[in-house]
């Protein structure tokens, strides 16, 4: 026992693979580094889409978490019957889900919820929708500040759109939500700069819609790139998601972060091609593949390399190659943590080397109640 790596399952005849394997104490770990990063637990309004997990969001609370975000109307339902007291859907409800996150709020009234809107349709249609139902909620207006996926540009439109928040009826004036995905470069010098730069002009219109008496509640910013650099600003609330597991991806991309990793698979070779090849049973639907190879490290084979993909299959290649029989277990970092969590029903929890429970991945649903 002595020699047993962190990662190794005593009891891992017992374990079926593929598997996702979440280790707790490491998670605690993450979120005691995470709130001593952000400086308190108030500073942080983390993102459950990485983990989709009400165990995780139980152990954030009991470490005074009490905000998140997500990114789906399940994920929120899912925090919200987890106990958390302040939810930000950061995406904007349309179509159905306009109604879906109006039975949202009614139905979990202990919770405090909120959304996103990027332009004045949207915000008219939940308007509406809210006002009927006889209900409230906070909506943010979602600035886009260079990664061009979703929000309006912080300027003119921007400002002449924020001000409706106040005006039209079942809606509060939540503030503004700035998502900078697009920032994460390996230097920390110049990770730190593109951030700054990106936030001048929506810093300015803070002030500026302040200066004309508006209400900005707050500033919802950043990911886990530029978590550190947020935590700086009191004036923001930071929402970092993947360091609670951390991954391949980020490890190797961001050494300035401290984070261990905490969600693991675990996988078997299930042939020998011949060579130095091995054939694991850990297909594109058991690892996130929408990144280039690596898509995977193995703890214990850090020279493999990934040889083919497909749906059920890995092929890999390694000088030790030979020494591994059919049947051997394999634990991997994935190099992309939340897309990989979303491919499992369950997680298998390992407690002290033992694998000891199952977890439902419950929010990898599209629907739960509503």
């Amino acid at each position: 026992m002595n020699n047993q790596a962190w990662y190794d399952i005593t009891n891992v005849d017992e374990v079926i693979s593929p598997s996702l394997l979440i280790y707790p104490d490491r998670v605690e770990e993450n979120i005691r580094r995470m709130i001593t990063l952000a400086g308190s637990p108030a500073r942080l309004r983390p993102h459950i889409k990485t983990h989709k997990l009400p165990e995780i969001v139980r152990m954030q609370l009991a470490q005074g978490i009490t905000r998140f975000k997500c990114a789906t109307l399940a994920e929120a339902e899912m925090a919200a019957d987890a106990g958390a007291a302040d939810v930000l859907l950061a995406y904007q409800p349309v179509g159905p889900n306009v109604e879906r996150f109006v039975q949202l709020v009614k139905k979990f009234s202990g919770t405090k919820f909120s959304a996103l809107v990027d332009n004045a349709f949207s915000l008219r249609a939940i308007s509406a929708s809210f006002a009927k139902a006889g209900v409230v909620a906070d909506i943010l207006l979602d600035i886009d500040c260079g990664m061009h996926r979703s929000g309006i540009e912080a300027g003119p439109e921007a400002f002449a759109l924020y001000p409706l928040l106040c005006e039209l009826p079942a809606v509060k004036a939540g503030g503004l939500h700035v998502y900078d995905g697009h920032i994460s470069d390996t230097d920390v010098a110049a990770r730190e700069q593109n951030c700054s730069t990106a936030f001048v002009p929506i810093n300015a219109m803070r002030d500026e819609l302040r200066r004309a008496g508006i209400p900005v509640p707050r500033i919802v910013a950043g990911g886990t790139p530029t978590f550190p650099i947020h935590a700086k600003n009191a004036d923001v609330e930071c929402s970092p998601g993947t360091c609670v597991l951390w991954d391949w991806g980020y490890s190797h991309e961001l050494s300035d972060m401290d984070f261990l990793h905490a969600a693991l698979v675990l996988t078997r070779v299930v042939s020998k091609p011949g060579g130095n090849r091995l054939c694991l049973d850990l297909g594109h639907k058991s690892i996130a593949s929408e990144k280039p190879q690596p898509r995977v490290q193995f703890l214990s084979l850090p020279d493999a390399q990934a040889i083919s993909h497909s749906e059920e299959h890995l092929v890999i290649e390694s000088a030790r190659a030979q020494e591994i029989e059919v049947g051997a277990c394999l634990y991997g970092v994935p190099r992309h943590v939340c897309p990989t969590v979303a491919l499992y029903s369950e997680a298998v929890v390992v407690r002290d080397g033992r694998a000891c429970e199952r977890w439902k991945v419950t929010a990898r649903e599209r629907r739960l109640t509503i």
